[in-house]
């Protein structure tokens, strides 16, 4: 950038220069008429076809001290970032139910999709990921490289864990997880579509963890009402029978939780209002960003202030010497 842009009109001078030099300037030499200039050989030599380009080297350096006039700048700017960040674990059901397709094209993968945009937004925290059904397993612990988080959560599907719900066991993985956390603010999102039915712990007990560690939950029942076609065996080959299957989800044990520990419950009944949800927690636990700016200038005026006297001095050099002219 230029400090002093408004020197730039001087270069309109140079157009008036040029055409003073090609229609005024001749006519400040004398001329001598000759009738025939065959005892002068040829009409012009090299020097006198390239004493013609003098004014250019002089135009040049006028040029470049415009742009010195102009004072060219450069910025240099240093930013350091303090993130105090959150640490947070996504807490997935991975039941057969979420394949429901109240959700387009199922609960699952409006939940993958939801969260992973979710992780998106948050750069400075370390956010990790943990499902259940019928057991609870750990897919990704705490970290920052969210490339790889979100990789884990497009690969999830059903089927790899024992079907059905352990919504305590669940629980308490994803505060095993946070309890050693240094972060001042410690949280784990709950989503399930049904009751808790497996698992050894119970989810009271999970609950009681949770705020003993300091853990807050928030918890979000996915599904619709009514009915829902989901689920409801299993062929030889691996693929699901499909049935209209009854909306049932334990609200009161997920609103227990999330009260006990100090978050929230939210119902999900479609896609719209799962991505609210996310963007409500999204403003609820804001991380604290510290950023500090050091704007360096530096003045780029020198080179361009040499370049102009090196094209005077050419420019001398060559007229008293090369291209001097006999007066």
């Amino acid at each position: 950038m230029f400090a002093n842009p408004e020197f730039f009109g001087l270069l309109l001078l140079l157009p008036a220069a040029a055409w003073w030099y090609r229609h005024a300037h001749p006519h400040h030499y004398a001329t001598v008429t000759f009738s025939n200039l065959a005892a002068f050989g040829r009409e012009s030599s090299w020097r006198g076809q390239l004493r013609g380009s003098l004014p250019i080297l002089r135009g040049l350096a006028f040029a470049a001290i415009v742009v010195a006039l102009a004072r060219p700048q450069s910025f240099l700017k240093n930013e350091n970032i303090h993130a105090e960040g959150i640490d947070i674990m996504l807490t997935l059901d991975l039941s057969s139910s979420m394949l429901a397709e109240d959700f387009a094209p199922n609960r699952l993968e409006a939940a993958k999709k939801v969260a992973s945009d979710f992780v998106a937004k948050r750069p400075y925290d370390r956010i990790g990921l943990v499902v259940f059904a019928g057991e609870a397993f750990t897919q990704c612990p705490l970290t920052t490289d969210h490339a790889v988080l979100r990789e884990f959560l497009a690969k999830l599907d059903c089927g790899f864990l024992q079907d059905g719900t352990a919504i305590g066991m669940g629980l308490a993985t994803a505060v095993n997880r946070l309890k050693e956390s240094e972060a001042k603010s410690r949280i784990a999102i709950l989503m399930s579509d049904g009751e808790n039915t497996a698992g050894y712990f119970k989810p009271d007990v999970a609950t009681a963890l949770a705020k003993e560690k300091k853990v807050k939950v928030y918890t979000i029942g996915i599904g619709s009402q009514g009915e829902a076609l989901s689920p409801v065996g299993r062929r030889s080959d691996g693929t699901y029978i499909m049935g209209l299957v009854p909306v049932s989800i334990d609200e009161a044990l997920l609103q227990n939780i999330a009260t006990t520990t100090g978050g929230n419950y939210y119902r999900a009944k479609n896609m719209t209002e799962l991505a609210r949800i996310y963007t409500e927690i999204d403003r609820l636990e804001k991380s604290k960003i510290d950023v500090s700016t050091l704007r360096r200038r530096s003045e780029n005026f020198h080179p361009w202030l040499w370049a102009a006297l090196t094209l005077l001095v050419l420019e001398l050099l060559l007229r008293y010497s090369i291209f001097r002219t006999i007066p």
